[in-house]
Parts: C-alpha cells; structure tokens; sequence
C-alpha cells in the first residue's frame, strides 16, 4: 500500500497510513483460520464478450485461495486504489474506498474520464470496516489487495462475497502494483489482461528511461513532502520507487534501516535529513504551504539537491498518483515527472511550488 498505500499500500507515510491503519484488527491472532469465500447467485446478465473472463477464477493468495464462480456484476473494493485497476479493466465498481483527497467518488483526475457519469458509493475506513453497508450492497465479489486485510478482515467479508487479498508473501500494507494489478485481473478471470496493463506501462516506462541514457545509475530519493510528528517518511529501495528506478536511477542506499517494519517508510529525524541526498530528489509536496515547512525542517533547504535545483516538488495530484502506485497512476507519474526529472538532472529545477 500507497501510497502505498503500497500503501500501499497502500502504505504510504504515515499521516496517509493513519487512514489505512483503522483497516485492519490489531488483535486478530496469527493462527485464525480464514472463512472459505461464499459465492452469491450472479446477474442472468450477459456482459459484452470483450469483457467476458475465465470462470471459475481460482485466486491464491495470502490467506489461501478464493474461487469467484461466476462473471461479477457487482464488484466492491474496499481497498484505496484498487479501483483505478478495475475501472482499466473495464469494471465499474459499485462502491469504493475513500483514501484521502477527498476527489469526487474517491476517484482521482487520472481515472475520471474511466468512471464517467456513474456514482459508486463511497466507503470510508476512518472507524474501520464498513461490513454492514459492504453486506447491503449486496456485491458478488469483494477487491482488497490494497486495504491491508487481516485474516479476520478476510474471514468477515468472505461471508459477504468472494473476497481477494494481496498475494503471499505480501505485508500487511504493501505489494507491488504488477502483483495487485494481476491479483485483480485473475478475480475477473482475465489475467492476460492485467498482464497487458502491466506490460503497458513496463513498455512506457522502458521507453522514456532509453531516451534518457543519462539517467542510468544516478541516485534518487523519494520522500513524502512535509515532515510529520517530527520526522521525514522517505521510499527505501524497493517501496513504491518503481517510478524512479524502471526509469534508470538507482535509490540512495541506506535508508531501509530506518523503517521501523518491513515494508514500511524509512523515518528520517531532522539531524539525519544528509541521508537523502542524491542526485536527484523528488518531494512529494501537496500545497505550497508543505513546501516551506519542508524547507524549514532540519537542514533540507543546505542539502546540496535542494541548493542546487536538483529536486523536484510535486503537486498534490502527482502527489497522489506516485502514491496511488496502480498503472494508471503510473501513466500520469510518467507523463507529468518526466520535464520535472530532466531538470532537476541538469540543475535547473525551479524551487517552487508547481502553479
């Protein structure tokens, strides 16, 4: 999770995983068994053959494996990203997750024109789970591969619907973007499809880093834009930063030691901000305001990135799509990052809020 949120995922800095950390029961126990997925009578409805998936889908994933019987006609994600995946997919879910933004439908700008005029219902995670209204929605499948479910969690939409978390292996609130987007596909029994929307943006990415040679092997940093309870929430190697290496950079070393878990951001006090320096830095600002109090915190404004307009400050939507971290987000990062990227490799960054 993103954001990350992968955060997440979806997992993704601490004043944005606040929202994701009412999403799941801190007591469950490690050795709760899973309910097994319920199945509900499907729609008599045919959807259009281009959309038609692979029935019985069977999903592994982290508490096991769910077999979705039948096409779903009513889809809910109660994770916070998972609906850009579906809306590419060509499926309008019937209710999403809020995250944070508070964009219209809790979609953002990048999926807009996908969602059109409909209105899915808006859940929201702020005193976790909403199972009773996720239950009267009466959905045939349940999408969480980004809302940081426990077994529990699990277990308690499973009696709803057919319910998909993340893949084995993943934390609690992290997996990649490949995995959650084919996690997705394979519920829908369309996995070559979420394997194209991957290779999509693979192919895109690959694209611009081979028109940018010079790019290769420089270090990048990527921290959340404005510290928080005292401290910077920076992307070691490997967390959410496939927007910056896939297009070349290396991330600055070292900073996996400060995350306090696996799978979590690394937390950078104002006396070790020297830590994120790199050839390049991306701050992940949201308003101006977050911008001068970052400037203010420790010695960011003397790092020698940041003096020498080597950084980058996004905006609150670019913000939000590298948090977002779905392959439709990744395509506005790329679209938008890349004339920021190639000045800040020069030196001629602006230091600024975006206007």
């Amino acid at each position: 999770m993103h954001r990350r949120p992968s955060l997440a995922a979806p997992v993704l800095g601490l004043l944005l995983a606040a929202t994701l950390a009412a999403c799941g029961s801190e007591n469950d126990s490690t050795e709760e068994q899973a309910a097994e997925p319920s199945t509900s009578e499907p729609s008599t409805s045919e959807p259009p053959a281009a959309e038609q998936g692979v029935f019985p889908a069977v999903v592994p994933h982290k508490f096991g494996e769910t077999t979705v019987a039948e096409e779903p006609q009513r889809v809910v994600s109660v994770g916070v990203s998972e609906q850009d995946v579906l809306l590419q997919l060509g499926v309008t879910p019937v209710a999403v997750t809020e995250w944070y933004g508070e964009q219209p439908h809790a979609t953002w700008p990048w999926a807009t024109d996908l969602l059109g005029d409909v209105e899915p219902e808006v859940l929201s995670t702020a005193d976790g789970f909403e199972y009773e209204k996720v239950a009267a929605l009466e959905p045939d499948l349940i999408i969480g591969t980004n809302a940081g479910l426990t077994k529990k969690d699990y277990a308690l939409f499973s009696k709803i619907a057919p319910t998909i978390p993340s893949v084995e292996g993943s934390t609690q609130y992290f997996s990649s973007w490949q995995d959650q987007t084919l996690q997705i596909s394979r519920a829908l029994g369309r996995e070559a499809d979420g394997q194209a929307l991957v290779d999509e943006v693979t192919g895109a990415y690959a694209e611009v880093a081979a028109a940018h040679p010079e790019w290769a092997g420089r270090t990048a940093t990527f921290s959340q834009g404005a510290p928080y309870d005292g401290e910077l929430y920076v992307y070691p190697e490997g967390l959410s930063t496939d927007f910056l290496t896939d297009l070349g950079f290396t991330i600055t070393p070292g900073l996996q030691e400060f995350a306090p878990d696996v799978g979590s951001q690394a937390e950078i006090s104002a006396e070790n901000v020297d830590l994120l320096e790199a050839d390049v830095v991306v701050w992940g600002t949201e308003t101006a305001e977050q911008l001068e109090e970052l400037l203010g915190f420790g010695t960011v404004a003397n790092l020698p990135a940041v003096a020498e307009n080597r950084a980058v400050y996004t905006d609150d939507v670019l913000a939000g799509a590298i948090y977002f971290d779905t392959p439709l987000s990744l395509l506005y990062v790329l679209e938008h990052l890349t004339p920021m990227l190639e000045a800040a490799v020069t030196g001629e960054a602006p230091r600024e809020f975006p206007s």
